[in-house]
């Protein structure tokens, strides 16, 4: 079995597609209606099979990453680009390593040195988190293997690290090869605070617009419900939304998110037992902001598990988290490939070493507004090798295809995965039949997905994208 294979980064380049969104989205006290989306190439030498590209691709979503009152979403962009362009400095014509080798060699400085610029942790790991997956489609496309197969021989090379003291003596190799890859997973669309609920309305384009025309048109039965931090109005509005499921989605689960929203006890305590009447969601995602999710012990016995996204700023906030209460945490392109890997491997040995009735800990795929192509394409297959059998699926309905990608490429995208895209008269678009997508066109060679993006028709990463 592999256990990692060396290579070095010779050429790394870096660049930006404007994407504008189709329909306003809010989260939290955000509302987003246009964003850079930052493409990665690199060249990989891999040891004992030549050279190969990689590509990966991933949204520079101002106000997530950093939602700090006092910095611009310029500048929340900006922070992204520089940590892309420190994490390509690093890695490039570094000593030869495996790819995970690769990752914790430089992690530590990395963050270190981010910190000392003012940068949030999210922000700091987002330049690792997508040049890892350039890296990884090189490795594997060298390789000519699929992600999948690439991760149940451990040709990444997961071992024991320094930067994951906890999972000292975890069997690493026997682990990745037991992972089942899912080949379809359920979508589970976005509820945003702006958007529309009892009509049914499509766009000029003959894309759905309100949550009635969505569930018509792409048959989902999975939901994740957007909450805005006033636990009155969010009560009553997700009793509006449940209502609307409740007559239009049959037998349906559904999640909501706080997005940091819930700074004061009193106010979670207010939404927790206002929801205790309710339809009880699979889980709470993030009700209360990053810097204070790691201080004190969480509610006891909330009406759902409570699942921490924007607080997994680092490797061991998970690990930190659980003794608090935090029993879930998110998958998401953005975090990173090998902090997936590594929570995924922290829930299955938690789950195994527990005793009595401690609660069961696991992960839930969550979305990032990842546009068509590379970035919904690698999140995917993500979620897929975890075994996550849901996913939050958003930007392909705030986000209107491959938007202006040139014809070539997304007919490209489209012929190679007709089981991802639907390829009309507007574009291609993310296919969803009876609320799931189909995957098995990303098992192929490299990192989920057999076209590259047009890098001809993209602008150079600047210091503010």
């Amino acid at each position: 079995m592999t256990s990692g294979v060396n290579l070095v980064v010779r050429a790394v380049d870096l660049r930006v597609r404007q994407v504008a969104l189709r329909l306003p989205f809010r989260f939290g006290a955000t509302t987003l209606t246009a964003c850079p989306q930052l493409f990665v190439r690199v060249d990989v030498e891999v040891s004992g099979h030549g050279h190969a590209q990689g590509f990966a691709a991933e949204m520079m979503v101002p106000k997530w990453f950093d939602k700090r009152a006092d910095r611009s979403a310029d500048a929340n962009i900006a922070d992204l680009a520089g940590a892309t362009r420190a994490a390509s400095a690093a890695y490039l014509n570094d000593t030869p390593a495996p790819s995970f080798a690769l990752f914790a060699r430089h992690y530590p400085a990395l963050m270190r040195q981010a910190r000392a610029e003012g940068v949030t942790d999210l922000s700091a790991g987002f330049g690792q988190a997508v040049l890892d997956r350039a890296v990884i489609d090189a490795l594997c496309r060298a390789l000519g293997i699929s992600f999948f197969e690439a991760a149940q021989r451990n040709a990444l090379g997961l071992c024991d690290a320094g930067i994951t003291p906890d999972l000292t003596g975890w069997d690493w190799s026997s682990w990745a090869a037991a992972l089942q890859p899912l080949r379809r997973i359920e979508a589970r669309h976005t509820v945003g605070l702006l958007d529309e609920l009892q009509t049914v309305r499509f766009g000029d384009d003959d894309l759905p617009v309100s949550l009635r025309a969505v569930i018509g048109r792409h048959g989902h039965t999975h939901f994740k419900i957007k909450l805005g931090g006033e636990p009155a109005f969010d009560l009553e509005r997700l009793r509006v939304v449940l209502a609307v499921l409740d007559a239009t989605a049959g037998n349906y689960r559904y999640t909501v998110d706080g997005n940091e929203q819930y700074a004061s006890r009193e106010a979670l305590d207010e939404l927790l037992a206002g929801l205790r009447p309710l339809k009880a969601p699979l889980y709470i995602e993030q009700p209360m902001p990053r810097e204070l999710s790691l201080d004190a012990p969480l509610p006891l016995s909330p009406p759902a598990p409570l699942l921490m996204d924007e607080a997994d700023g680092t490797l061991d906030a998970f690990v930190r988290g659980r003794p608090l209460g935090w029993t879930g945490v998110s998958s998401k392109g953005c975090k990173g490939v090998y902090k997936s890997l590594i929570n995924r491997a922290r829930c299955d040995r938690w789950n195994r070493e527990a005793v009595g009735s401690a609660p069961a800990c696991f992960m839930s795929a969550e979305d990032l507004t990842c546009q068509a192509g590379l970035a919904v394409q690698q999140d995917l297959a993500l979620a897929a090798l975890l075994g996550l059998t849901h996913c939050e699926r958003n930007g392909h309905h705030y986000g209107d295809g491959f938007g202006d990608a040139p014809a070539v490429e997304q007919a490209a995208f489209a012929a190679a995965h007709p089981d991802l895209y639907r390829n009309g008269p507007h574009g291609a678009h993310l296919r969803i039949d009876a609320g799931r997508i189909s995957l098995d066109s990303l098992r192929g060679p490299g990192f989920a997905h057999a076209a590259d993006p047009d890098f001809t028709n993209m602008h150079a990463l600047g210091d503010a994208a």
